[in-house]
């Protein structure tokens, strides 16, 4: 931290979490209305799920080669660039009218969905070390309230007025914020400006990864963690607007307003890990998890019921994410944001896949296969948060 740098004030720390809740919200909107986006386009299930998947991996890809520039040059820039293509991509899936062009939309959305993911970089350069978990989990509340912003929105939206005004108004939302962004960010350049080119900046990424061999493993139990909340999400989507549960897409969005309880609890988790340690938090998380997911099956024919699992894995599954995070942006500032780079690309690669799972595997083996799905993919986790634990130690 230089002389000259301030620290980030409660207001600027909640305007950036809402900045967050708005750049993240977009990938989101389709999950409880994907049954009804694929009516529209006359797809079938499994294929309709080529536009979350396409999306999760457009973003790792867009991580991968954007990602790495936070160190290079100002993030400031970087976030006010990104959120601008955002921006354009979500006009093409608001005004695309086949499912060609929904799809090339999607997927430019993700490639650009890059300011979600600089902004713990640039808050951990402004914030007192001691207060690190705290404002990491803040920002992730400020995720997770875009997400619950989207998938019940979208549901209510939807089943009132159609799948296509929930896009209308996710465009206005970008638009408002490219317009506010770069009043809300310091126009101090805080990157390093290395001297070496984008190639080797990139190839920097290999050698940083064999000398922090945890990001790896974080990165890993991130990818199954946030794989296994797509699938379920898509899957549960499904599964209550089939003929043998018979809801509504506005039923799912009302489920989905249970993320709520992330917003309140993520915050203190963060401040517990703090205390505790984040590989011992993690796998305390992990292990809780598990036992909530298996829930699902004998639970998921019930709406009373199914919100049992779901309390579960909406109040531990942000604490996996943020204590992750934990293990790599305490250190040096200047390799915080390529080492979010190959933990937030693992991270997106477990999403596409879970999004390609998620509706495939319901497409076959219905609810069951589903169930069975995620706790294989969060058991997966908890196992390699004990392995973390126990060779890297708190």
């Amino acid at each position: 931290m230089t002389a000259e740098t301030r620290y980030l004030t409660s207001s600027q720390q909640y305007a950036l979490t809402f900045v967050a809740a708005v750049v993240t919200a977009n990938a989101y909107y389709i999950h409880p209305i994907i049954g009804e986006v694929a009516a529209d386009f006359g797809v079938s299930n499994a294929r309709i799920g080529l536009v979350p998947a396409l999306n999760q991996i457009a973003l790792a890809i867009g991580i991968l080669l954007l990602l790495p520039l936070g160190d290079w040059f100002s993030n400031r820039q970087l976030m006010i660039l990104f959120v601008s293509g955002q921006t354009g991509s979500l006009m093409l899936m608001t005004f695309g009218t086949s499912f060609t062009l929904f799809v090339a939309g999607s997927t430019l959305l993700g490639f650009f969905t890059i300011a979600p993911y600089l902004l713990p970089a640039y808050a951990s350069k402004r914030v007192p070390p001691e207060k690190l978990g705290q404002v990491t989990a803040l920002l992730t509340a400020g995720v997770i309230f875009g997400i619950l912003l989207a998938r019940v929105g979208a549901g209510i939206i939807t089943e009132l007025y159609g799948w296509r005004t929930v896009y209308w108004i996710a465009t206005s939302f970008m638009v408002i914020v490219t317009a506010l962004l770069p009043f809300l960010l310091e126009k101090r350049s805080d990157a390093a400006r290395p001297s070496s080119t984008y190639v080797q900046l990139l190839s920097s990424l290999g050698s940083l990864a064999k000398s922090h061999r945890e990001v790896i493993l974080s990165g890993a139990i991130q990818g199954l963690n946030f794989g296994a909340f797509i699938a379920l999400w898509l899957g549960l989507a499904l599964h209550l607007t089939s003929p043998e549960m018979g809801y509504g897409v506005d039923t799912v969005g009302y489920l989905a307003g249970i993320a709520a309880v992330s917003i309140l609890s993520t915050p203190r988790l963060g401040r517990w890990a703090d205390m505790v340690g984040p590989r011992k938090a993690r796998l305390t998380f992990g292990l809780i998890q598990v036992a909530g997911l298996a829930l699902l099956y004998p639970l998921g024919f019930s709406l009373i019921g199914i919100c049992i699992p779901l309390v579960i894995g909406n109040l531990v599954g942000p604490g996996v994410d943020v204590t992750g995070r934990m293990t790599f942006l305490s250190l040096a500032p200047e390799l915080r944001t390529r080492l979010t780079t190959i933990y937030v690309v693992m991270m997106f690669i477990g999403g596409g896949v879970g999004s390609f799972l998620g509706t495939a595997v319901y497409d076959r083996f219905d609810w069951a296969g589903t169930t069975a799905l995620l706790v294989l993919m969060s058991g997966a986790g908890a196992a390699l948060s004990y392995v973390g634990w126990k060779k890297f130690g708190d």
